[in-house]
């Protein structure tokens, strides 16, 4: 099928059953004066290419699409007309987004300039599998007729065309996939519903260029794991829409890399259906989710040391990219200020219990308490002494424990500070170790610990980390633990002018309490949202300097608080 939109004076091949509304006339090459008499210059002019070639102008109405490109880190996209990079796995994933539909009597439309028409080379022209939609305002252009091609002189004509009949019907999704001109007029715009994004990390010169994505309005959706072909370093990333514009929160003085979750940056977009499969489906909470889901479908069934028995499972890991977002879940409100403040009473040492009730941190109470500690025969223990715990064991392994007061400045071994100055001194090392897990106080502790062990490892200017969970609590526990030892990496990270990497979390018995199976079935429901951003104050670099305020999270809109009861 062949079309054609916005009357331009061009060397085309009319069907004969194509005709002009409202003419209905074979339409000429010249502009379509009835036509422009009733419609915008640029509106589109649409052929179903039916038998009785009727066609309904819809000039009010656009499809959405969404942008695929490959882009260097200053956003250079091509050199001498053509990709300054050969990435087979990158041609692969394009093929892969843009012919892929869940509907397989639908196909979807990609829309392009006439300069990267031009650069596809002849034997593959037009793009498979698609209806391929060339944008030219050219008088000169000349294309034979061919299956599964349309010109139009504007995005906005297009758009139009691809909003009517048959398209509406026929085509599933639309991709803008360049060139330069094209992604300047059609990148942050509303109609831009996502952006898919090859990021080209290496340095390639490039003589073309589009414009940044407007990050106020745009957030990850999802990032993959650093990849490299033909010596070039690259990534897949989606940027999914959650805002109409920047417009309204510079309106509102509003700066976005200051702002802390304030109401007037929650997302206006609240479904992100829109994505194709293959994308959603990659989001990193995912993998969340569909370890409860198994859990609840397939778990084992236990009992356990508080009475309230479980489902069970052994030997799961996760893995999350902390390069450009930062995993706090989405799929219900976590408690961000209590994972910030947790974490650095871990890094202060401290075991009292109270100095956390003091700040409204409220975690650790049940397993403070007089009625827990004399249960678990630490009768002598003054309330809210939780013994030598995890920032016990991190800054004064070793050392001989004897109350919450004592100070024990130079006692022990300092296990944090080891592992900052390992990554420092030798960052090949691999004996980067922080353990929390110390047989010999273990019956001195209200509660043995049960993320025990985390290794560092360096490698391209980035920090990752690996840690071991004996005991996983997945619905109330893990996903504090998730953003507590992804904060604590990029801390480390900030601290040792490293990037942060990955995230890798290994758990032995991950189970759901049975009073947690309801509120948990509850948040499978929730679709996930993009992950927020972190920023850290650029100005701390000891880790023993930092407080809650430095850290700030962008773009956290989370489904609402669920709550879970803790078992104790």
């Amino acid at each position: 099928m062949f079309s054609f939109c916005s009357f331009l004076t061009i060397s085309l091949h009319f069907p004969k059953n194509w005709l002009c509304s409202p003419c209905f006339q074979t339409p000429s090459l010249s502009y379509c004066r009835r036509l422009s008499s009733i419609m915008p210059s640029d509106s589109s002019v649409i052929s179903n290419g039916h038998s009785n070639g009727s066609v309904n102008p819809l000039p009010n109405l656009q499809r959405t699409y969404q942008v695929v490109v490959a882009a260097t880190q200053d956003w250079g996209i091509g050199k001498d007309g053509k990709l300054p990079w050969r990435l087979p796995t990158d041609l692969k994933f394009f093929k892969e987004i843009t012919m892929k539909t869940s509907d397989p009597g639908k196909k979807n439309a990609i829309v392009m300039g006439r300069k990267t028409w031009e650069s596809i080379p002849l034997e593959y022209r037009p793009l498979s599998g698609r209806l391929n939609v060339v944008l030219t305002r050219s008088g000169s252009f000349d294309i034979a007729t061919a299956e599964n091609v349309v010109i139009c002189g504007s995005m906005s004509s297009a758009l139009e065309l691809l909003a009517a009949s048959p398209y509406s019907l026929s085509i599933e999704k639309v991709f803008v996939i360049g060139g330069g001109q094209i992604f300047r007029e059609a990148l942050n715009v509303p109609g831009c519903e996502a952006i898919h994004l090859t990021e080209i990390q290496s340095s390639i010169e490039c003589d073309t260029f589009m414009p940044p994505v407007d990050f106020t309005i745009f957030r990850p959706w999802y990032s993959s794991f650093p990849k490299v072909e033909n010596n070039i370093r690259y990534s897949f990333t989606t940027y999914v829409r959650v805002r109409s514009s920047a417009a309204e929160s510079a309106g509102q003085n509003i700066d976005p890399l200051l702002d802390n979750n304030s109401e007037s940056m929650k997302f206006e977009v609240k479904d992100f259906s829109f994505l194709p499969k293959m994308i959603s489906e990659r989001h990193e909470e995912y993998l969340y989710l569909k370890l409860v889901q198994d859990i609840i479908a397939e778990g084992t069934t236990k009992g356990d040391r508080t009475g309230t028995g479980t489902l069970s499972k052994f030997g799961c890991q996760m893995r999350f990219n902390l390069r450009g977002n930062f995993p706090l879940l989405t799929t219900k409100k976590v408690f961000w200020r209590g994972v910030v403040e947790e974490l650095l009473w871990f890094i202060s040492g401290s075991t009292n219990a109270k100095v956390l009730q003091e700040k409204g941190i409220h975690i650790w109470d049940g397993n403070a308490s007089r009625e827990y500690l004399d249960g678990v025969g630490l009768t002598e223990r003054e309330e809210g002494d939780l013994g030598p715990v995890y920032g016990f064991q991190w800054r004064h392994f070793g050392a001989r424990y004897t109350d919450m007061h004592h100070d024990y400045s130079g006692q022990g071994f300092d296990q944090l500070l080891d592992v900052i100055n390992k990554i420092k001194r030798n960052p090949d090392d691999r004996r980067i170790i922080l353990s929390a897990w110390n047989p010999v106080d273990l019956k001195l502790m209200a509660l043995p610990p049960c993320h025990m062990f985390a290794q560092f490892y360096v490698a391209h200017g980035e920090l990752s980390c690996q840690m071991y969970q004996r005991s996983a609590d997945m619905g109330l526990g893990i996903p504090f633990n998730i953003a507590s030892y992804a904060l604590l990496t990029c801390m480390i990270a900030h601290v040792c002018d490293l990037i942060p990497g990955d995230f890798i979390h290994v758990i032995g018995d991950a189970h759901i309490y049975r009073n947690h199976v309801r509120p948990l079935q509850e948040q499978l429901h929730n679709q996930p949202k993009p992950f927020p951003t972190l920023k850290i104050n650029p100005k701390k670099k000891d880790i023993d300097s930092f407080v809650a305020a430095d850290f700030k999270l962008i773009g956290y809109d989370p489904h609402q608080k669920i709550d879970m009861k803790l078992s104790v």
